[in-house]
């Protein structure tokens, strides 16, 4: 009996020291995660479970569940920091914006966009809203958040712990949706909690930084960034509760964009290697969020990637730049890139609402989009129709109501100009994939010449870098831009555009745009339905990016609105519907912000330093001559 107890006692004390020294030898970095994890998955059960049973016929047990929502948000906040890295897919089923998405990817950009079906807290939340509450589909959105609980615990996600490289990418994209997204309501239907989750969520991540540090002693967070780290906690700390009075200014200028710089040159000091899609179009060595090298979205060199060389790239540039402004490229040798994207207007027609037809008769049916800062677009034109430039190009030259020529044809007459021919030639080497002149090759020059003004800097960038600072008024309109107004919701943070980090998308909106100003009708151009037949995207366009906005009148696809102050008077009353015209899928609120006279003037102030530096170019004296004389009466950038 005694023999018997002994080998007990030595068996359980055997378990317990290797139970200690396996506890001892795993990371706590590892186990908070999987401690914060579990209680995610804890808090959304007990939340499912309370819905089940719940008389949803009943205000106050409606409200309970607002409150068990609120918890399980807490939870997922907590957790923030690893979901969005992680798996993506699986973070916007615990927390999805929206019911159904069309998703194509900077990495997917050759395949068809896709149906994904959103889930999770906001959707649940915008749930409790209908009468009756739909228990199913409240049910439903909250299950499959709790399945995609379950993926962030799976073996395959866990191992990606074991080194510290993660992490720095993961705190990237924290810190990079600390600019675009969190303060803004974007991901929270409740703007009434927004501060208080990022106070918590804040508050919980210096918990992760501890944690880490003690992990990966190697590759630490430095003293630096954790102090500055301390005075973004104290900041955000003292801010009111609500959101409308946060001072998004200092938030991004003072803690924010000085914390993502030090996280950057850790990245290259640590020499951190990625293996994440998730980092497909970030630049590591960018150390500003308002670098304008932050992300690529399009390869403006097009055939001519592999050039290096500053005088040749000087070559293409120049080449490009007479290719934009001759008319060869049309049918009538008549019409040119610039008769529609003028570059003394910012590369867009800022004279009529749609440019003239072809025809000269008649007007195009939408506006033209200004061309600076498009290579930060995944997807190009209003409707996204095209994933490059060269397909862009392509497409309008091609185009019966714009330029109504036809590659092959403008390929002979460009090659009829001795110069462009010589040019083109000396260019080959650099294209060996493209052995012979092409199409390609004009394209490529094309995008190449308009690219160059992509780098441009606007008072706004130079505020958030501390070279400058706002005025009172100025600071006030981009507080209002990213708070009551709401417009950071979908003009995200830094290029202002429908590209949210960590930028591999181009997002749609559906506002209810008018026929005209008296709001008689709905605008009859179904948008990217045209060519994405799903029901969701009727009526939906490209977020256009806000920079020179105040330079780039008249507004819209169609061009309707003149003036920033109607714009901002068509966003207040709450777009189509807040004007009575019938847009079911309408994704704007319809609800009037009840902006004040002196907030949209200073919405308006805040827009104009999104101007960016004025462009100092000019139209070619003359364009190569051709071997057939009757190209040599054509003028530098059309008739018209």
């Amino acid at each position: 009996m005694k023999k018997s107890l002994w080998l007990i006692a030595i068996v359980t004390l055997g378990f317990f020291c290797y139970s200690f020294r396996y506890e001892a030898a795993t990371p706590p970095y590892r186990n908070l995660y999987e401690e914060r994890m579990k209680i995610l998955a804890k808090s959304t059960d007990t939340l499912l479970e309370f819905v089940a049973a719940a008389d949803l016929s009943d205000a106050e047990v409606v409200n309970t569940i607002r409150n068990h929502i609120a918890r399980a948000r807490l939870a997922m906040k907590a957790a923030d920091i690893w979901l969005r890295y992680l798996d993506p897919l699986a973070q916007k089923l615990i927390n999805g914006p929206l019911a159904v998405e069309w998703e194509t990817e900077a990495f997917e950009k050759y395949e068809p966009p896709y149906r994904r079906e959103g889930a999770g807290f906001t959707l649940a939340f915008q749930c409790l809203e209908s009468r009756p509450v739909d228990r199913a589909q409240l049910i439903a959105y909250l299950q499959k958040a709790r399945d995609a609980v379950d993926v962030f615990l799976a073996d395959s996600v866990m191992s990606r712990l074991a080194d510290a490289d993660h992490f720095l990418l993961c705190n990237r994209l924290f810190l990079l949706h600390l600019a675009a997204t969190y303060t803004t309501g974007f991901d929270n239907a409740d703007a009434t909690t927004v501060i208080t989750e990022l106070r918590y969520m804040l508050k919980q991540n210096r918990v992760v930084y501890e944690r880490y540090n003690a992990s990966f002693p190697e590759k630490p967070l430095t003293i630096a960034y954790l102090e500055r780290y301390d005075s973004l906690l104290s900041f955000v700390g003292n801010q009111p509760d609500d959101l409308t009075a946060f001072d998004h200014y200092s938030f991004l200028r003072e803690y924010i964009n000085p914390l993502f710089m030090i996280n950057q040159q850790l990245i290259v000091r640590y020499q951190v290697t990625s293996r994440s899609m998730m980092d497909y179009a970030l630049n590591k060595k960018a150390l500003s969020l308002f670098d304008k090298k932050l992300y690529h979205a399009q390869n403006a060199k097009g055939v001519f990637l592999r050039v290096t060389d500053t005088t040749v790239l000087q070559q293409i540039q120049e080449l490009g730049k007479l290719l934009f402004f001759d008319p060869l490229l049309s049918g009538n040798n008549q019409r040119s890139c610039a008769s529609c994207h003028k570059p003394e207007q910012s590369f867009t027609d800022t004279a009529c609402r749609t440019s003239l037809h072809y025809d000269r008769q008649n007007f195009l049916t939408r506006n033209s989009p200004s061309l600076l800062n498009v290579t930060y677009q995944h997807l190009l034109m209003y409707d996204g129709k095209h994933t490059n430039p060269d397909l862009q190009a392509r497409a309008v030259i091609s185009n019966p109501d714009e330029m109504k020529g036809s590659e092959s044809e403008a390929l002979r007459k460009i090659l009829s100009c001795p110069s462009y021919k010589a040019a083109f030639q000396k260019l080959l080497p650099f294209t060996p994939q493209q052995p012979e002149i092409s199409m390609a090759h004009i394209t490529s020059a094309l995008s190449f010449y308009y690219a160059q003004n992509d780098g441009a800097r606007s008072l706004f960038d130079n505020a958030m870098d501390g070279q400058v600072q706002l005025d009172d008024r100025q600071r006030h309109g981009f507080n209002l831009f990213m708070g009551k107004a709401q417009c950071g919701t979908c003009h995200f943070v830094p290029q202002f555009n429908g590209v949210k980090p960590p930028f591999l998308g181009s997002e749609f909106e559906v506002i209810g745009v008018p026929a005209d100003t008296g709001f008689s009708k709905l605008s009859a151009d179904p948008g990217r339905y045209e060519w994405l037949n799903a029901a969701e995207m009727q009526h939906a366009f490209r977020t256009s990016t806000l920079r020179n906005a105040a330079r780039t009148a008249p507004y819209m696809h169609n061009g309707v609105f003149r003036t920033l102050e109607e714009v901002i008077d068509f966003y207040d009353a709450g777009g189509g519907v807040g004007h009575g015209l019938t847009v079911p899928n309408q994704t704007l609120s319809a609800d009037s912000l009840k902006l004040t006279q002196a907030e949209k003037s200073d919405l308006i102030l805040f827009l104009h330093t999104l101007n960016e530096a004025e462009l100092q170019d000019t139209r070619p004296p003359a364009l190569p001559a051709s071997g057939i004389k009757a190209f040599n009466r054509r003028k530098p950038g059309g008739d018209y």
